[in-house]
């Protein structure tokens, strides 16, 4: 026997844990949930089958007013005390979620969810009976070594909605989803769709939205999601700002359409079918957007609708927004590159004769620039759907018709073409016969013309096929097709200055028996370019341009988006390249001039036919021409143009004849040339100017 101290001690302890327990399972019944502290049943349940002897009857402490009900699966028949004080009508899925008809469960009795590893129930139906220590012989009876979760009323009060899970349940299901140790409430209530005022957005002077007003409402927008409480879904209403503002689930993302009414009113659509019928405008979203946005922490979906705001671009300051309106989108976190695009769709739009372009403003900065970058239009009876690939401020810019008519844009396209054909043609001709027969024996001269055919072949393959790539819609093909197309334009006009330091060196006797002569020709002709182009897809200076036709028509060709990047660029670089090539056209013209006067006046028909095959010849050698293109503005603009295609539409031809005509004279003095020979004598050079470009090819080492 035990001292009396002993004893004491035994029974303070035990008293101890009866009391905690007893205070605990009290805690989880009324503590801090604000319901009424009154006894409350517990029901107990399970998510895996048992054939274990469990108590049928409801077990009643007189003490605590307490009944306990064993409602576990696999008990057959089922307990007794679920037909009477109990209500046992809960659904145990197999993956573990547990659904609860309704709150009216939950309002009479806790739940006690059972973890059941090691249970010992050799003592249910006796010692659980003894009036004396009923909580701790639960306890002890359950001796689970594993935690049991117990949910009352209180649990559910501030449960989310979740779509996903209440599938195909009704409103009044409560789930509670069983993850380990994770337990999450989720109530099956549709939500009812909630309006958050925030403050009206900034205006200017004028009256007119800002861009740094818009910009710092979207950004807002994450802050504004913790007022959406158990709700999903939510009216945004900032003055007339307009806009929706809804979570996205963390998972089984999907699509989304959002409709806009013409209040500007939007709601999520389930279905689209008609929506055109009673929207004013409809947004779609992807799977892949929302999936992007969730991966990198982004959690909601915010559009906006910005009325009242103005188009400030400098270089386009006769187009306006369609319905002065903006979009601005956001869902937490950077989105681009998608390969499914977000489609903006415009549901009957009146152009009133002007041209429509989808554009899209970064929102890095303050500045106005309103880009292609990433936006496809398209255009289907009457209706205007901006296909994007990315997420900022999106509008429709309305742009009066071009300053060219659709006869004179028709004509030129049919001159740009053929005559791109032929200068391919004659381009390639004249490359098939340098590489297949003159190769061998070509001079420092030749290598460098044959330079230039390479980059003019390309330049003209590539401008025959860029409106084909743009018309595709791809915008990485576009990208690429616009390099292409710059860098052979850039590396023809270095060739152009090429073919003048060359011209010059030999006019001026210069020595060009300088070590790797050709191949430091080679890489200032072709690597200028190259860093001028790689520059620019580093800036992503390069899309679809759209180009306007007075009767509401359009063009699409892949370039430069940017006009200040065009006009710093390609005009700066060929201003360079054209003010040595004058120079040394007028210098090498004085030259043809001078020789004119030296021959004989029986010769006087053939020199003036000389010089002027000369002259032309030397145009298009140094590419003067190009001046018409870049240089022209105001009323000769229009003929600038057609000036600039047709004789760009034979430099291939006269190109391919001067070739000819040189290697045609590289043989005949092949032939006449004797060992001894050294030097070129006057008499030669004067007689081989009957070459439509004698001056040059004589002097040609």
């Amino acid at each position: 026997m035990l001292p009396v101290d002993v004893r004491c001690r035994w029974m303070f302890v035990v008293k101890t844990v009866i009391l905690c327990y007893a205070l605990f399972l009290k805690n989880n019944i009324c503590g801090d949930r604000n319901e009424t502290c009154s006894p409350k049943n517990i029901l107990f349940v399970s998510t895996k089958e048992f054939n274990d002897t469990f108590p049928s009857e409801a077990l009643y402490d007189e003490v605590s007013g307490i009944k306990l009900c064993f409602g576990v699966q696999g008990l057959k028949p089922p307990a007794n005390c679920c037909r009477t004080d109990f209500n046992c009508s809960i659904d145990i899925k197999p993956n573990g979620n547990i659904i609860i008809p309704d709150k009216e469960i939950v309002s009479k009795q806790d739940i006690v969810l059972m973890e059941v590893r090691d249970l010992n129930f050799s003592c249910m139906p006796s010692t659980v009976y003894r009036k004396t220590g009923f909580l701790l012989n639960i306890d002890n009876c359950l001796n689970t070594g594993n935690k049991s979760v117990r949910f009352s009323q209180g649990d559910f009060k501030e449960s989310p909605y979740n779509e996903h899970l209440c599938q195909g349940l009704a409103e009044t299901n409560y789930v509670i989803q069983n993850k380990g140790e994770e337990k999450k409430f989720v109530s099956c209530q549709v939500p009812q769709e909630k309006t958050i005022h925030l403050p009206p957005v900034e205006r200017d002077d004028d009256g007119r939205i800002s861009l740094k007003s818009a910009k710092e409402t979207m950004n807002t927008l994450s802050s504004v999601l913790k007022l959406l409480g158990n709700s999903r879904t939510a009216a945004i209403s900032a003055g007339n700002v307009k806009g929706l503002l809804t979570k996205l689930p963390p998972q089984n993302n999907g699509s989304i359409t959002v409709g806009v009414t013409a209040s500007h009113d939007m709601t999520i659509l389930k279905n689209t079918v008609d929506s055109e019928l009673n929207f004013y405008q409809l947004v779609y979203f992807p799977k892949e957007a929302s999936h992007m946005a969730v991966e990198r922490n982004g959690s909601f979906l915010g559009i906006l609708h910005f009325p009242g705001m103005y188009q400030s671009q400098q270089n386009d300051s006769n187009s306006s927004f369609f319905n002065n309106e903006v979009l601005g989108i956001e869902m937490g976190t950077e989105i681009s590159n998608l390969s499914e695009t977000i489609d903006i769709h415009y549901i009957n739009v009146n152009k009133n004769g002007k041209i429509a372009s989808c554009r899209s403003w970064d929102g890095k900065t303050n500045t106005s620039i309103w880009v292609t970058d990433g936006c496809q239009t398209k255009e289907t009876s009457g209706s205007i759907i901006c296909q994007c690939s990315h997420l900022t401020f999106f509008a429709i810019l309305l742009s009066p018709p071009g300053n060219i008519s659709s006869s004179d844009f028709k004509s030129l396209t049919y001159i740009t073409s053929v005559g791109c054909g032929l200068s391919m043609f004659f381009l390639g001709v004249a490359l098939f016969m340098h590489c297949l027969i003159r190769k061998g024996k070509a001079s420092h001269a030749t290598k460098i013309l044959m330079n230039l055919f390479v980059a003019m072949f390309t330049l003209n393959l590539s401008f025959l096929v860029n409106e084909s790539i743009a018309n595709l819609g791809n915008d990485g093909a576009c990208v690429a097709m616009a390099a292409v197309m710059h860098y052979a334009m850039l590396a023809t006009f270095s060739w152009f200055f090429m073919e003048a330091l060359h011209l010059y060196c030999n006019l001026r006797q210069l020595h060009t028996d300088i070590k790797h002569y050709i191949t430091k020709i080679c890489i200032a002709g072709w690597v200028p370019p190259a860093v001028v182009v790689v520059t620019l897809l580093a800036l992503k200076k390069y899309s679809s341009l759209v180009i306007s036709i007075d009767d509401g028509t359009s063009a699409k060709m892949c370039w430069i988006s940017d006009p200040d990047v065009h006009q710093g660029v390609n005009i700066g670089y060929y201003a360079g390249v054209f003010m040595f090539t004058l120079v040394i056209f007028i210098i090498t013209v004085r030259q043809i001039v001078l020789m004119t006067h030296t021959a004989e006046k029986s010769q006087s028909n053939t020199s003036i036919k000389t010089k002027s095959f000369s002259i032309m010849g030397l145009l298009f050698l140094l590419g003067i021409t190009w001046a018409f293109a870049f240089f022209s503005h105001g009323p000769l603009l229009l003929a600038s143009y057609y000036i600039f295609t047709i004789l760009n539409s034979f430099q291939g031809f006269f190109l391919f004849i001067y070739y000819y005509k040189s290697s045609k004279m590289i043989v005949k003095k092949d032939k006449n040339i004797t060992v001894s020979s050294t030097n070129i004598t006057t008499t030669n050079t004067v007689t081989s100017s009957t070459n439509p470009y004698g001056v040059y090819t004589v002097h040609a080492k």
